[in-house]
């Protein structure tokens, strides 16, 4: 593999081949039926935007991170971090914002493929039609970015943003940043990409891995964010509860008392009200 591909339209299949038909249509009025599709395409990503279960986070109008602040997902392997953090993508995408998914341990296609199913799920949970035009408006929004770990600093992932904004090819609201390592060995690369962060007025959202053996640290968070837990402004954790994984902030969000726990069903990896 390269150190780095990038992609911003589907792989895979593409959704560009699908033509909505309207039963309505005249070929004197194409150009109010134009309005219309748009109209109606706008008021489903809205729908979609204020079904959003992340909104039960305390975040109700915007995005949960602002400028320059960090955000974290922890959780252990395949418990969901990634479905996750694809949902956080694309509800920022419905709101024509442009994510930038930085992957350091899978391909384009794989995490393509991460968008398309969720996108399926969502579309299935509530009933959507014309999925294949929704997706042609919203993948323009995201640019996907994949580096090898042992190759990815704050300097590197600079100078490709630099490349892409100069081209005006794609010019990010947030970054995603999926795979970095949590260690003692880490840390500087954490506080150059805070640096970063902060210069660029950016947001980021990382995944953490956590293991099943490890006890927690002294202040109770994860030991893989315990060390770093000042750079980061909001961190949500994924927990396994027999059939289902609870979403549980660990800092910078919370739940009212009177609110159901959120939990991430295994089954269409979508994040709902219990």
């Amino acid at each position: 593999m390269s150190e780095m591909e990038s992609e911003a339209i589907p792989t895979g299949r593409d959704a560009r081949h699908w033509v909505p038909t309207l039963s309505f249509q005249k070929e004197s009025d194409a150009g109010q039926v134009i309005r219309l599709k748009e109209r109606s395409m706008t008021m489903l990503k809205q729908d979609l935007i204020l079904r959003n279960p992340l909104r039960l986070l305390g975040h109700e109008n915007d995005d949960i991170l602002g400028p320059g602040q960090f955000g974290a997902v922890l959780a252990r392997a395949g418990v969901g971090k990634t479905a996750l953090i694809v949902q956080i993508a694309l509800n920022t995408m419905l709101r024509n914002k442009n994510v930038l998914h930085i992957s350091l341990n899978e391909p384009v296609g794989k995490v393509n493929l991460w968008y398309q199913e969720v996108l399926g799920c969502l579309a299935q949970q509530y009933q959507v039609t014309h999925l294949d035009q929704l997706w042609d408006t919203i993948v323009p929004h995201r640019f996907i970015m994949t580096f090898q770990v042992e190759g990815f600093s704050a300097p590197k992932l600079e100078e490709r943003l630099t490349d892409l904004t100069l081209q005006k090819i794609f010019s990010p609201d947030v970054l995603l940043i999926d795979g970095q390592p949590f260690d003692q060995e880490q840390t500087e690369v954490l506080g150059n990409l805070k640096a970063l962060a902060i210069r660029l007025n950016l947001p980021i959202w990382f995944t953490i891995t956590t293991h099943r053996h490890e006890a927690p640290a002294q202040d109770g968070l994860p030991v893989q964010l315990s060390p770093v837990q000042d750079l980061f402004d909001v961190a949500i954790a994924l927990q396994p509860k027999e059939d289902t994984v609870h979403v549980t902030a660990l800092k910078g969000c919370s739940l009212s008392e009177a609110q159901p726990p959120l939990v991430l069903d295994p089954a269409s990896m979508l994040i709902r009200g219990n």
